[in-house]
């Protein structure tokens, strides 16, 4: 009596059981043999991933760089300096500081040291003829000579003022005004000279820039003195700079105002200049922030093309899929080799996203002056985030090619 077959169901999973299983390292070479077997395709669809993975790298590590930077400077400068300047009367006007001033803040107990700048109404130019109008946006101070060791600031070039100069009309020149006045070195021989107020005075050194007081940068310096003689300075400071004990900072700008003006404290502005640097990087992480936000938009747009690429292949490679299940290949191994591919696709795009990203932070912080922070997490997160992305990508196209049977990949 003849026996009767039944056909196999179309829901059975594999044509063979009892297939071996592909090993991890088998796996791995088929997904290098699609790669390989299409580089154009496969070189185009990494570049979008590495585009995303590099822009992610490089908007954490030049924030990284900058913040950085700004902790070495300030470890360098200092965070105890506070500066204390005259703020608004009841009238609206602006107030005045008292002329002792420096006497009365050197009596709190953790200042370590105080000087004061006091404005002028002098103009400084380049020779008399020019407009009085045109002050190119320097201002003119009457300094004391232990400016430059409150502030902890270095000099480009020349000397500083001193208890021999300060009463001669010699001027020290911040940054930026020697760079608006066309002044970029000191000749000891022959020391240029620039109108100031209605005479010469002889410069006799540029300073670097200063990171705490920036006003200075925009400065010219003259002795206390000097100012008093040939400027008609009336003595009273503008900005008074103290520096006091790391731990008693917070208690020392408590007391500064009173201490400076006792009868009306509230005249007066004490403001703590490192505070403002950390603001400043605080807004700079915002605008990462968004740019963090533009890169992850970007390696989004990389996923899908690794997604397009990979549906593409699977409907070019329906022979291949039909072969390899006809002789003998499961679903999970088409799906595993599929999947392989895409992953591996995906990786070698985060890896030289990676590379890039490194490269763009390290060319724009070493540009900056800045020292080059790449953090870990970001290195190591960008080709994780990458094969993740690889392995969502694929995973839709992987499915597609597993369901394939024979009979219709052969076909």
């Amino acid at each position: 009596m003849p026996t009767l077959t039944r056909e196999r169901p179309a829901s059975t999973p594999d044509p063979l059981p009892g297939s071996p299983r592909l090993g991890a390292a088998d796996v791995l070479r088929l997904g290098l043999h699609g790669l390989r077997t299409r580089p154009v395709r496969a070189l185009l669809s990494a570049l979008g991933v590495a585009i995303g993975i590099a822009a992610v790298v490089t908007v954490v590590g030049i924030p990284a760089s900058s913040q950085q930077a700004l902790d070495d400077r300030l470890s360098a400068l200092g965070t105890n300096l506070l500066r204390a300047g005259p703020g608004q009367t009841l009238f609206g006007e602006e107030a005045r500081l008292p002329e002792e001033v420096t006497d009365r803040v050197r009596r709190i107990g953790p200042v370590q040291a105080v000087t004061d700048v006091g404005a002028t109404e002098a103009t400084v130019r380049r020779t008399g003829l020019i407009d009085e109008q045109e002050t190119s946006g320097i201002s003119v101070l009457a300094g004391r000579p232990d400016l430059l060791e409150v502030l902890q600031a270095r000099m480009y070039d020349g000397t500083f003022l001193n208890a021999a100069n300060s009463g001669y009309p010699v001027v020290v020149l911040g940054s930026v005004a020697a760079q608006r006045l066309g002044i970029g070195e000191i000749d000891p021989r022959q020391p240029p000279q620039v109108w100031l107020g209605d005479r010469w005075f002889t410069v006799v050194g540029i300073l670097d820039a200063v990171t705490l007081a920036p006003e200075i940068d925009r400065a010219a310096l003259v002795g206390w003195d000097a100012a008093g003689d040939h400027l008609g300075f009336d003595g009273h400071p503008t900005t008074v700079y103290v520096r006091a004990q790391e731990h008693a900072v917070p208690d020392v700008q408590q007391v500064l105002g009173p201490t400076v003006n006792p009868e009306r404290p509230n005249e007066v502005e004490v403001s703590r200049p490192s505070d403002a640097l950390a603001a400043k990087e605080l807004t700079n992480q915002a605008y990462s922030s968004l740019l963090l936000g533009l890169g992850g938009v970007a390696l989004l747009v990389g996923g899908v093309g690794v997604a397009n690429t990979m549906v593409i292949s699977v409907l070019e490679r329906r022979r291949e899929i039909g072969l390899r299940r006809a002789l003998g290949a499961t679903r999970r191994q088409i799906r595993g080799q599929f999947l392989a591919e895409s992953v591996l696709l995906s990786a070698l795009g985060g890896a030289c996203g990676v590379l890039l990203g490194v490269l763009v932070t390290a060319g724009y912080a070493l540009s900056q002056g800045w020292p080059v922070v790449i953090p870990l997490p970001a290195a190591l997160g960008g080709v994780a985030a990458a094969a993740l992305i690889g392995a969502i990508a694929g995973a839709y196209p992987a499915v597609r090619a597993s369901r394939l049977t024979p009979t219709e990949a052969l076909a």
